[in-house]
């Protein structure tokens, strides 16, 4: 089997040198090549042609965003963003993955080298690994659905149940695929909670960057908070959301335990939560690598819930829906531009 064939792009010759050595630990991928800024990875791309890029938000004499732009209308190709774990560093990120960047990952500072190199190498390998293995056509698609997000809501008129709620969970391309359902739900929409795999500092910068977008009111959630209609709570980076039942009203609950499935925040944790209150539940498990959320899906509908995942058509990558659909968790499979249609539908003929 032919091996994964890597392009390394940063500025920092350190960088550099780290993600080659890194990468080269596994037998599967071999680096082919190292750039300092975007222009002498367009030729390098030209003579050596990559399977999978690792590009460096934040270049010099061409910016990240601009190269990635180019890059993705004229040689579309699997790219993971090297971020720094700044404010500016999570926009410049969600502007990449919404251009059509795959995944990300966080640029390991030189005291978290010295404590998890082997925990920082695993999940670079781990990425370079999954992008190789994603579709040009799902890219392609994934692109398409999302990118006609717009500002135009669906209708709703408020159902007859009170205490309904709609649960997501998310990973690699995950971002964009949250904002197409978020956009098209009304300001009278049952609150919604999110488990998306994202850092901390991105997910705040994440919830902020949707309620600019969104007709409903989207925010970090906080531990404590009572869910309100039409509001959306991210899990905030490196910590577990739980939801809360007391009376009719619902209540968020953060910790920082131990990660579950190899990830802080944990949609299975989110899933599991609710299962007491699983009737008054529709929950959604959207594109990402993996598994984690599959065995809370599964929970769930064994408890009454709804239980949606995204298409295998519609989805960057079919990883955790599919892990699903294997142990037959879903009680629908629906096309991601169709979600949040269904999801109002059935929310209007909800019934106590």
């Amino acid at each position: 089997m032919a091996k994964i064939r890597v392009l390394v792009v940063d500025d920092s010759a350190l960088i550099r040198s780290l993600v080659t050595r890194l990468l080269s630990l596994d037998p599967d991928i071999e680096v082919v090549g190292e750039a300092e800024d975007p222009f002498v990875a367009r030729e390098l791309i030209k003579k050596l042609n990559p399977d999978v890029l690792t590009l460096d938000v934040e270049m010099p004499k061409m910016d990240g965003i601009t190269f990635l732009r180019n890059l993705m209308r004229l040689r579309p190709m699997p790219v993971i963003m090297l971020s720094t774990l700044t404010t500016q560093g999570a926009d410049i990120t969600l502007d990449a993955l919404a251009i059509g960047a795959v995944d990300f990952i966080a640029k390991p500072s030189a005291d978290v080298l010295l404590a998890k190199q082997d925990s920082f190498s695993e999940r670079l390998i781990t990425k370079v690994k999954q992008a190789a293995g994603v579709d040009q056509n799902s890219v392609k698609r994934h692109q398409l659905v999302t990118g006609k997000s717009s500002q135009a809501s669906l209708s709703y008129n408020g159902g007859q149940q009170v205490d309904q709620l709609i649960a997501i969970g998310a990973s690699t391309g995950g971002t964009e695929a949250i904002q197409t359902v978020l956009q098209a739900l009304p300001t009278n929409t049952p609150p919604v909670v999110i488990t998306q795999h994202i850092p901390p500092t991105f997910s705040e910068r994440f919830a902020n960057r949707l309620n600019n977008k969104c007709q409903i009111t989207v925010q970090e959630a906080k531990h404590g908070q009572k869910l309100m209609v039409g509001n959306a709570y991210i899990a905030p980076g490196g910590m577990h959301l739980r939801i809360a039942k007391k009376g009719s009203s619902y209540f968020c609950q953060l910790d920082d335990g131990p990660e579950v499935k190899r990830h802080r925040p944990s949609v299975d944790v989110l899933f599991q939560s609710l299962v007491n209150t699983a009737v008054n539940t529709q929950a959604l498990l959207l594109t990402g690598m993996g598994d984690d959320g599959a065995e809370g899906l599964l929970a769930l509908k064994k408890a009454g819930a709804r239980t949606i995942i995204q298409s295998k058509n519609s989805s960057l990558i079919w990883g955790m829906p599919g892990s699903a659909a294997k142990i037959d968790a879903h009680t629908d499979e629906i096309d991601l531009a169709k979600i949040a249609e269904s999801v109002l539908k059935h929310a209007n003929l909800a019934v106590r």
